[in-house]
């Protein structure tokens, strides 16, 4: 047998050996995968079962839903009626500039660096 013979040999068993190695892998990557999705499927059973008794409750409150919404056309009319009766108009005249409270501001920064205050 030549090297290029033994070589391609070599090559082989090594192509099929990481095949063998990566569908190992993936298989119980999917086993787990399975079994994940066979516990939630028994959650979702469970959750099914309980609804089951509340099934009619929700009927009634969606056909009261649907009483509301019928109504809120008139609930918004008649809150629009008490809205604008009830809203703040700010004046429209001119108003005078701020003044301070104390009358004239007073500087403490030259205090700061040791320069005697004017005296007003």
């Amino acid at each position: 047998m030549t090297t290029l013979e033994v070589l391609s040999v070599v090559d082989v068993v090594l192509l099929v050996a990481g095949l063998a190695i990566y569908l190992f892998v993936v298989g119980s990557q999917l086993t787990r995968v399975a079994g994940k999705l066979e516990e939630g499927a028994e959650v979702v059973w469970r959750i099914k079962a309980n609804a089951e008794p509340i099934k009619p409750g929700v009927e009634r409150i969606n056909s009261t839903g649907g009483v509301i919404a019928g109504a809120l056309p008139l609930l918004y009319g008649l809150a629009e009626g008490i809205v604008s009766g009830a809203t703040y108009q700010p004046p429209t005249g001119e108003r005078p500039p701020a003044r301070p409270a104390m009358g004239r501001r007073r500087s403490r920064l030259l205090e700061g660096v040791g320069y005697p205050a004017e005296e007003p």
